[in-house]
């Protein structure tokens, strides 16, 4: 079984799950403005793929974010802290499978992990 995470507004999220569908394969999906960002999760893939892999500074949240907190960000805790907070900063989607996790939608990574 696939975990989907994402916010089901965001166009990648929206590709992502396109994907999914025309594939045949079936997932959860997890809407974190409802349902809200698990700590214990969002750590488990911050050590499985990094902070920089996982966290999304491209975005308007991080960018409104203070010097002081953008400078803690790079550090597990702090960004574990700040992604619980605020999970429009979480790369989307993140999907977990049976052999790992995929952060950000690449179809080719996804075709050669999934299929």
């Amino acid at each position: 079984m696939i975990h989907f995470y994402g916010i089901p507004n965001c166009d990648t999220v929206k590709k992502a799950r396109k994907w999914l569908d025309a594939n045949g394969l079936d997932y959860t999906f997890h809407d974190y403005k409802k349902k809200g960002a698990d700590a214990d999760k969002i750590a488990a893939w911050i050590a499985d793929k990094g902070v920089d892999v996982v966290l999304n500074k491209r975005g308007t949240t991080f960018r409104k974010l203070s010097d002081s907190e953008k400078a803690d960000a790079g550090h597990a805790s702090s960004a574990t802290a700040l992604l619980v907070q605020h999970p429009s900063m979480i790369k989307r989607p993140v999907i977990e499978h049976a052999n790992g996790i995929l952060v950000g939608f690449k179809e080719d990574e996804w075709s050669a992990v999934l299929s």
